[in-house]
């Protein structure tokens, strides 16, 4: 809600002020000057990135007036991790090893949808399960390993911010561009010594800096900022998850090791000790 809050008083100050100021607001439509400015915008974010992220880049930017990182959903992800760690202690690792080797038939799994509909965050949960469950690995083994996967991870997930950050500041180049473009044409024109034609030229170049100026700072620079965020969180997410897993290779019951994620999570959503404490012991 805030985000959208955010682009409805960017619009309205800049138009608002505008028209405020006697100006016409025709005179801002300029579809040719958005076509240069968006069409080479365009253009250069497909060559600079792959066509699979360029679709990751559009996906993860339409889910950014919600966010999934929520108070519930990291009782869901440390109530499953509790689940599943109590029951590999009670009856052995290999007990689980039906749950982690096909997740959605698990009964365990099934009890928390918001986690096993990432499949990523699944996976990631089930493939150090596994490992825990061969016996074979120290844990400051496994942490290395942990750490090894989060640090590519890092560079995965704040691609889609990096890639939207260079947009944002090759949009103000993209404005002057349509900008020059639109000095040539009012150049051509001189000869007609038509003033009202030549103005209009002028306005429309002076128009499409103005949309390269405010498309970067006004919606891409904070949409770069905010898919940042998302990535932050979501990382925090599998630090958590790497805390409490240690921490129960470490020889930690699950009560405590569940404790271990709760306190590396992000403050806004943390939940208390006794809100954690209800939720799992009622499951």
């Amino acid at each position: 809600m805030a985000k959208i809050i955010g682009i409805i008083v960017v619009f309205a100050s800049v138009i608002g002020g505008y028209l405020l100021s006697h100006g016409q607001l025709a005179a801002l439509i300029q579809p040719f000057e958005v076509m240069i400015i968006g069409g080479a915008c365009l253009g250069a974010f497909l060559q600079a990135n792959s066509g699979a992220m360029t679709l990751h880049v559009f996906k993860k930017a339409l889910k950014m007036f919600s966010s999934r990182f929520t108070h519930a959903f990291y009782i869901e992800m440390l109530g499953l991790v509790y689940e599943i760690l109590t029951k590999s202690r009670r009856e052995g690792m290999m007990a689980i090893e039906a749950d982690i080797e096909d997740a959605a038939a698990s009964p365990i799994f099934a009890k928390y949808p918001s986690v096993l509909k990432d499949a990523r965050m699944t996976a990631f949960i089930c493939d150090y399960l596994r490992i825990m469950t061969s016996g074979n690995m120290a844990p400051h083994e496994l942490e290395g390993l942990f750490d090894m996967e989060l640090q590519s991870m890092k560079e995965e997930l704040e691609h889609p911010s990096h890639a939207v950050q260079s947009v944002a500041e090759g949009l103000p180049g993209f404005g002057i561009v349509a900008a020059v473009l639109g000095i040539v044409v009012t150049m051509a024109a001189l000869g007609d010594g038509d003033k009202a034609a030549i103005g209009g030229h002028v306005g429309g170049a002076l128009v499409g800096t103005f949309f390269g100026i405010m498309a970067a700072y006004g919606f891409f620079g904070p949409l770069s900022q905010c898919l940042g965020h998302d990535a932050k969180e979501e990382l925090n997410v599998y630090e958590a998850l790497k805390a409490s897993l240690v921490a129960s290779a470490s020889g930690m019951p699950p009560t405590l090791a569940v404790e271990f994620g709760r306190k590396v999570l992000y403050p806004a959503h943390r939940p208390s000790f006794s809100e954690l404490e209800e939720a799992v012991r009622g499951r």
